[in-house]
């Protein structure tokens, strides 16, 4: 292998190519003409593999070019979600972020319709190109898509000088697309291959400047001028030593460092990894991912391509390209028992592992969550003033701004909520997209067995959830409950989890011992153990306060059935104020305990005094803005106090 020098350069890759929106499908099997939904991802292949890479924990870069617009503005958000510097990526004022379609009509028919004439990242500014952050990194990564027109050519050129002035290594992913070398009609963007003399010397005439080439055997002849993949990569070692790398599909691929042997698989050829294809789009990205991973930290051409083929098994597998990459946790998970998993997209394990180690933010250092999800009781509090429910609505948005104060006043920076869609829809409209900690409740009020607000159709009703809601379930649950009422509740439960996962959403469990029960130091750790052994496995827990004793217990079953899981959030039961503080004290010596949400401790004097008419908006908002505050103020002095326990 090509030895990487150590050095301490700040940025492993910068990426320089194609960064677009790519709209998936959500009808697996139908012509792109019967498509009639999209699911948006990042796409590009250059801006899949800043991804990829990122998320393999390399320290990455997008050099390229969006829309000021909101997809250009979903672009650099989600690189910069999983870490990807993106201080250099331009912003065009005129032309749009580059977008694709993409359908999945069978195991070999993946139509793609580029929307990327005049589109931003082919107008990327070689004047605006820094030499001195080239420099800053290891590598740079060019697709070949940049070298089909003379704007995009010019930024490569750029770069590629700056990169061989400062030693940075330079990397070429071919990523021949014939349709953007304008070789096939406008709607033919799935076409992998089309002999072109032209475009073979103009790829020829750059592959000088590259210490490590990789693309397909399609993409070798058409950068060689020849069908045989053989007399091609010869053709092109004639022109440059730099390493070769051959991808072969469900075979593996195969590296070449010196001269093209006799026979392909004479090279240093990394058997693949069989899956069962759902999508192959994207698998290149990453592959190329993968290779990168290992290659900028050293490691052989037999584990860098195995790192590789590993991530390509892992993207084919799913849907999607940039969300579908691997996080280092599953790669090696999948790598350590790749003989027995043929379908990733099956394994519960992985996919588990998917789930909670992609998800932003990564992590939640405490939640102090003010909570007005209720409805019943807030029909109640309204009845009992005389006063409209037609109300509610506008008090939950008020809510909203009470939350924003009072977080404000203790320098709090993402405030935490709790509220629903019935009376809080509204609320919700004006919370959702400032990045606060957002949850939902799904369940119907008070009931038990457990019921959903809306009907058993959770997955027709989660799919219109933003993204950042988390959903939040109370059940009224006991580990000694009658086993057909148990069973019962756990099939909901189960029920739910599932489409959560199914729908990208988090998943918080308030579990409540029901009234006239005996409730001792086991009850709720029994209660935890026995919904992880089902696989249930939610992001959060939403819990009473407990003893050491409990919370002990809670921790264990945590520790060892879900170490990922991000934490307990405490509730309040309607607690007077000081009681409150006093359950806070066995919660903050405990780390699993993220914070609380807690409701009409903080709410409910206001708010009915709100309803009744005796005070007016203002002043609501400023009593639960303090209420909220003094509590923040609390959890905070108790927490610090654990923590200068626990330094001393």
């Amino acid at each position: 292998m090509q030895e990487m020098k150590p050095d301490n350069r700040p940025l492993d890759l910068i990426c320089l190519g194609r960064v677009a929106v790519d709209l998936y499908s959500e009808q697996v099997g139908s012509r792109l003409e019967d498509v009639s939904s999209f699911a948006k991802y990042l796409g590009g292949s250059s801006g899949n593999m800043a991804y990829g890479t990122a998320r393999l924990g390399l320290e990455s870069a997008m050099l390229s070019r969006v829309g000021n617009e909101q997809m250009g503005n979903f672009v650099r958000e989600e690189l910069e979600r999983v870490g990807v510097d993106t201080s250099a990526l331009q912003t065009d004022p005129e032309r749009h972020t580059g977008l694709v379609l993409l359908a999945l009509k069978d195991r070999d028919s993946f139509p793609l319709l580029f929307y990327r004439r005049d589109c931003a990242d082919m107008a990327i500014d070689h004047e605006a190109i820094d030499p001195a952050f080239i420099a800053r990194a290891k590598a740079l990564a060019i697709t070949g898509t940049h070298l089909s027109a003379d704007t995009p050519a010019r930024a490569c050129r750029k770069a590629l000088d700056a990169a061989a002035d400062h030693g940075v290594k330079r990397v070429l992913d071919i990523d021949y697309r014939p349709v953007l070398w304008g070789l096939t009609s406008p709607g033919d963007g799935e076409t992998r291959f089309i002999a072109d003399d032209k475009v073979t010397t103009d790829l020829q005439a750059w592959l000088s400047d590259f210490d490590l080439i990789v693309g397909t055997e399609e993409e070798f002849h058409i950068a060689g001028g020849s069908t045989d993949t053989l007399e091609s990569l010869r053709a092109i070692r004639r022109i440059t030593d730099a390493t070769l790398v051959c991808k072969l599909g469900a075979l593996g691929c195969v590296v070449f460092e010196d001269e093209i042997p006799d026979r392909i698989e004479d090279g240093i050829l990394v058997e693949g990894v069989k899956v069962e294809v759902l999508n192959v789009l994207g698998a290149g990205d990453a592959f190329m991912s993968g290779l990168l991973r290992g290659w900028l930290r050293g490691e052989s051409w037999e584990t860098s391509a195995s790192y590789a083929n590993a991530c390509g098994a892992l993207v084919v597998s799913r849907h999607g390209c940039a969300p579908a990459m691997p996080t280092e946790e599953e790669l090696f998970d999948y790598l350590s028992r790749r003989d027995t998993v043929p379908r990733p997209d099956q394994d519960e394990r992985l996919n588990h592992l998917h789930r909670v180690t992609t998800r932003t933010p990564a992590d939640w250092p405490q939640v102090c969550g003010l909570a007005f999800d209720h409805r019943r009781q807030l029909t109640d509090m309204a009845r009992d003033v005389k006063a409209d429910p037609a109300r509610i609505p506008a008090l939950k948005q008020l809510l909203v701004r009470a939350a924003e104060e009072g977080a404000r006043r203790t320098g709090l920076d993402k405030p935490a909520i709790l509220v629903d869609d019935v009376f809080g829809q509204d609320a919700l409209n004006d919370a959702t997209g400032k990045g606060w900690w957002i949850g939902r409740p799904v369940e119907l009020p008070s009931s038990r067995p457990l019921r959903f607000q809306h009907g058993d159709d959770l997955g027709s009703r989660l799919r219109h959830w933003p993204r950042e809601h988390i959903i939040k379930c109370l059940v009224f649950y006991h580990p000694d409950d009658p086993m057909p009422l148990r069973l019962e509740q756990e099939a909901r439960l189960r029920q739910l989890h599932q489409a959560a996962c199914a729908n990208g959403l988090e998943l918080l469990i308030e579990v409540i011992p029901p009234a006239g029960m005996a409730v001792d130091d086991t009850t709720l750790p029994r209660s935890l153990q026995r919904l992880y052994n089902l696989g249930i496995r939610p992001d959060w827990w939403k819990l009473p306060s407990m003893s050491d004793t409990a919370w002990d217990a809670v921790s264990r079953a945590i520790d060892d059935k879900d170490p990922y899981c991000r934490g307990v959030v405490l509730l309040g039961l309607d607690a007077p104020m000081d009681d409150m503080k006093r359950g806070f004290a066995a919660a903050a010596r405990n780390d699993r305990c993220k914070g609380f949400t807690v409701g009409r401790t903080l709410f409910a004097g206001p708010s009915r005094e709100w309803l009744a008419g005796a005070i007016d908006d203002a002043r609501l908002i400023d009593r639960v803005a303090d209420n909220y505050a003094e509590l923040i103020e609390e959890w905070r002095r108790l927490h610090s106090v654990t923590s200068r326990v626990e330094e001393a």
